[in-house]
């Protein structure tokens, strides 16, 4: 076998295509099957983002949706197609991406953080490093701005937010919302913490100020480290067991001892020990420290 044939994911063998159709999924040719692996691998020279790493039923049945709107007989022609107008590229990062998120969504977890977690860390360190990563158009940064800010600690702390896609990351700073995506957002820190104007709620500029946005591939891009927190919620369920279990690890490595991932609420983990971390609250794990 070449190292290109390698490095080119595997065609789904005729029992999984047939265990995806009595599942409810779709089931592909082969000549489809080599048509999405290739673009697979157009996609991974052209972005450094690599879909094989993405839960593949998911991925494909969505990117063969948009695919199909946009009048594209095969995903070679689709790839073609991006390579040649730049906003077509730019619709594939965002149906790729999922970019649906609230400011506190599953208030009762943000709730615990502000009441629980942020007190906890605060005891070791009032100076916070804090990371949202897959921040998606920015309403987990800014929700954690807003605790932080309200604790007294966001001028000592630092927030970056980061994702693989730049038009997100774009209305992230521009930070102008839709009312609903405020509803569950106590009225005290909605009032505080934002402006209304008819149906959509912007960010003010004091708290905008305050998180440093940023482009970063989970995947591929080495991450920082010492942070305190770490929130990465509702992205891990998109990918592969394997790469869930490599991010995990590198999230580990990512947080000071003590430190605390914050993951979203499909998203617990099992065997936490696994990475040096120990639950500390439902879907938040602390790392564990040397004494530990």
């Amino acid at each position: 076998m070449s190292d290109r044939e390698a490095k080119r994911p595997m065609l789904r063998s005729t029992f999984e295509q047939q265990t995806d159709q009595q599942a409810g999924t779709i089931t592909y040719t082969e000549e489809e099957t080599k048509d999405y692996c290739l673009f697979i691998e157009r996609i991974k020279q052209k972005s450094g983002i690599d879909l094989a790493q993405y839960k593949e039923a998911q991925m494909r049945r969505r990117l063969n949706t948009l695919r199909m709107k946009l009048g594209y007989a095969s995903f070679a022609a689709f790839a073609d197609a991006m390579n040649k107008d730049a906003n077509i590229y730019h619709e594939f990062l965002d149906r790729m991406t999922i970019n649906v998120s609230e400011f506190w969504r599953n208030p009762t977890r943000w709730h615990t953080l502000k009441d629980l977690i942020i007190p906890e860390l605060v005891k070791e360190s009032k100076r916070l490093k804090c990371w949202s990563a897959a921040c998606s158009t920015g309403e987990e940064p800014y929700s954690l701005a807003m605790i932080l800010d309200d604790a007294g600690l966001i001028q000592q702390s630092s927030i970056t937010a980061t994702d693989i896609d730049e038009n997100v990351l774009a209305k992230a700073k521009e930070a102008v919302y839709l009312e609903r995506a405020f509803k569950d957002v106590p009225p005290s820190f909605k009032a505080r913490y934002s402006t209304q104007a008819g149906d959509t709620i912007r960010i003010n500029e004091s708290l905008k100020r305050e998180i440093q946005f940023r482009k970063h591939n989970l995947l591929t891009d080495s991450f920082e480290t010492n942070h305190d927190l770490i929130i990465c919620r509702n992205v891990m369920i998109y990918f592969t067991e394997e790469a869930k279990q490599q991010l995990y690890m590198k999230f580990a490595q990512a947080l000071r001892p003590g430190g605390v991932l914050f993951v979203g609420s499909t998203e617990q983990i099992f065997n936490p020990s696994q990475y040096d971390l120990e639950s500390m609250e439902t879907f938040f794990y602390r790392k564990k420290k040397a004494s530990e």
